[in-house]
């Protein structure tokens, strides 16, 4: 006949297992094993135990043979379990998703690549899921090669992160063909359960341009909507910043290279108010010009899902939100260092000169 193990307790051994036998933080399972100890180490026999408990006499065993071998930490976790090994392959499910496309498609969903694999979509997702793949979205992205790219780089995260004394940095650019769109019917206003709508086709009722210059110290924006963007709409942007802002600052602007900014007319113009400093972006990287966040703002919280009948009610909206803007400004603050930036473009230059090779080979 089968003979339980004996159990003797130090008196830190039992104070320990005491309180966790009455401890309401403690799991019940650690609670109940820490019980089974204490009334072995009392005496009594294992089928008693389990009687006194509630469990049976073999768990009850169990749980005594592992405190004689290991102590407290023996019971503190269950052993592992046997079972079926799995057989989904993370790795190729995400080699598949990273390296390859579906057959007469630019992407895998959930759906087509556990048919692929062999799995269910759910099993997909969640390997989607901790590796942080989203296969159905998609990003634009091009690295410029504008051949004074550092230079420029530098230059205007220069004015960002340490801006001239007596000096305004203002960041320009023109939102063009701003439409005035009207709905073919009123939408549906948001309530519980349920988005709000808007018909998916409109009526076109012309377009502007927005002209805007952002203060990249305190967020005030001037700006001003024409009906063109040739360079004669930006030489009067120009005026309208010169009147508008402090006589005895310099003045220094960031923008693109588009053609009105370099127009003859332009130049001419700038020799003449000394004030005036450009500074021009690398070509393909307009995210350079801190503007684009307030055009960004404006499209999404009111051009968007905006309804106007008229041009002249589209321009009011704008001037409506920026006039509200700017009674409440809020900065945007650049914090990336030129030489981050320019090692994330090395390291994409990189991989995109990689990837060429390959499909040359």
């Amino acid at each position: 006949m089968r003979i339980a193990p004996k159990i003797m307790l130090s008196s830190e051994e039992e104070k320990t297992l005491r309180r966790l036998a009455r401890s309401n933080t403690a799991s019940v399972r650690m609670a109940r094993r820490a019980r089974m100890i204490l009334l072995a180490a009392a005496g009594k026999d294992n089928t008693t135990i389990a009687i006194d408990l509630g469990v049976g006499r073999v768990q009850v065993g169990r749980w005594r043979e592992r405190y004689v071998e290991g102590g407290l930490a023996a019971i503190e976790h269950d052993l592992p379990r046997g079972g079926r090994k799995p057989t989904v392959d993370a790795a190729e499910i995400v080699r598949l998703t990273t390296q390859t496309t579906p057959r007469a498609a630019t992407h895998w969903s959930t759906r087509t690549l556990a048919k692929e694999v062999g799995v269910s979509d759910t099993t997909v997702l969640r390997v989607w899921q901790a590796h942080g793949l989203k296969s159905h979205r998609v990003e634009t992205f091009k690295i410029s090669r504008d051949p004074r790219f550092i230079e420029k780089l530098e230059d205007i995260v220069g004015l960002y992160l340490s801006p001239p004394e007596h000096a305004l940095v203002l960041c320009c650019n023109e939102k063009s063909q701003v439409q005035a769109l009207d709905r073919t019917q009123q939408g549906l206003h948001l309530k519980k359960g349920r988005a709000a709508t808007m018909t998916h086709d409109y009526k076109r009722h012309g377009t502007t341009t927005l002209f805007a210059a952002l203060n990249i110290l305190d967020g005030q924006v001037i700006a001003s909507c024409q009906q063109r963007h040739r360079h004669r709409e930006w030489l009067d942007f120009l005026k309208k910043i010169d009147r508008e802002t402090p006589k005895g600052k310099e003045l220094h602007l960031v923008c693109d290279n588009y053609a009105t900014h370099t127009h003859p007319k332009v130049v001419e113009w700038l020799d003449k108010h000394s004030r005036f400093h450009i500074h021009f972006t690398p070509t393909s990287a307009s995210w350079l010009n801190r503007v684009e966040r307030f055009f960004r703002d404006i499209t999404t919280e009111r051009l968007r899902r905006g309804v106007f009948t008229s041009v002249p009610e589209l321009t009011a909206a704008i001037h409506e939100y920026v006039t509200a803007h700017t009674e409440n400004p809020k900065p945007f603050i650049w914090t990336a260092k030129a030489n981050d930036i320019l090692q994330k473009v090395v390291r994409a230059n990189r991989r995109l000169s990689s990837k060429q090779n390959e499909a040359l080979h």
